[in-house]
């Protein structure tokens, strides 16, 4: 039976840093895929494409060429940083970036931000919760690693942890031979009290030549850590 991280704040402000350090970090470790085939019907979160949409949706990973008007008008810095909104309100500033690249992992990753800080699952001006943002973002690019660990953090959050560790799990599956993206999900399972599946992802990123050392130290600091034939 597994257990979310107590106290709840500090294991909050935890998943959420953990969450911007995934959306630097991750976002150049995510492999191309072809167009999902979204099943439209069975989201109550709505449509992926809105009706009436002419720009986008793009692929953050492989459509960066198109980032431009979004990042220079919509996710600015300021917005990137919740001091406000840059072309009108934060919420519509972000809802717009992640209605025109539904994976776009830092716009999510300000998101989560932001819904902690309103203490709100659907911010001020959002067009809709932070959750439904993430099912777009899950039935555009279902394999997107970098999504499903903020997603899994957002939720450990929230004290969901089996579907927390649901996210997760399929995140280090579809992660393969990235050894980036293993230690920054054991990063997150740490985060959320696994150490065994940290352990794990600890091991797997060593195996693939990844140099990174931050996941290996903070289970040595939690007694947690062995190498990798004992």
């Amino acid at each position: 039976m597994t257990e979310a991280v107590t106290p709840a704040a500090r294991r909050r402000l935890g998943l959420l840093r953990a969450a911007a350090c995934a959306a630097a970090v991750l976002s150049c470790t995510v492999r191309a895929e072809a167009p999902a085939q979204e099943p439209e019907a069975d989201s109550p979160c709505g449509p992926v494409k809105l009706p009436g949409q002419t720009y986008g949706p793009f692929d953050y990973v492989t459509d960066r060429p198109r980032l431009g008007v979004v990042e220079q008008f919509h996710f600015t810095p300021k917005v990137e940083a919740l001091i406000g909104g840059s072309s009108g309100y934060l919420g519509e500033d972000l809802s717009y970036t992640l209605n025109t690249f539904p994976n776009h992992h830092r716009a999510l990753a300000a998101a989560m931000a932001y819904a902690a800080r309103t203490h709100s699952a659907q911010p001020p001006y959002m067009r809709l919760s932070v959750e439904c943002y993430f099912d777009r973002a899950l039935r555009f690019r279902p394999y997107d690693t970098v999504v499903r660990t903020l997603f899994g953090i957002y939720l450990g959050s929230l004290n969901r942890v089996p579907e927390a560790l649901t996210q997760l799990d399929a995140a280090a599956r579809f992660a393969e031979d990235n050894g980036l993206s293993h230690h920054n999900i054991g990063m997150a399972y740490l985060d959320l009290g696994q150490t065994e599946a940290a352990l794990r992802e600890a091991h797997k990123a060593i195996q693939l030549g990844y140099p990174g050392t931050q996941l290996v130290e903070r289970l040595k600091r939690a007694n947690q850590w062995k190498e990798p034939s004992e």
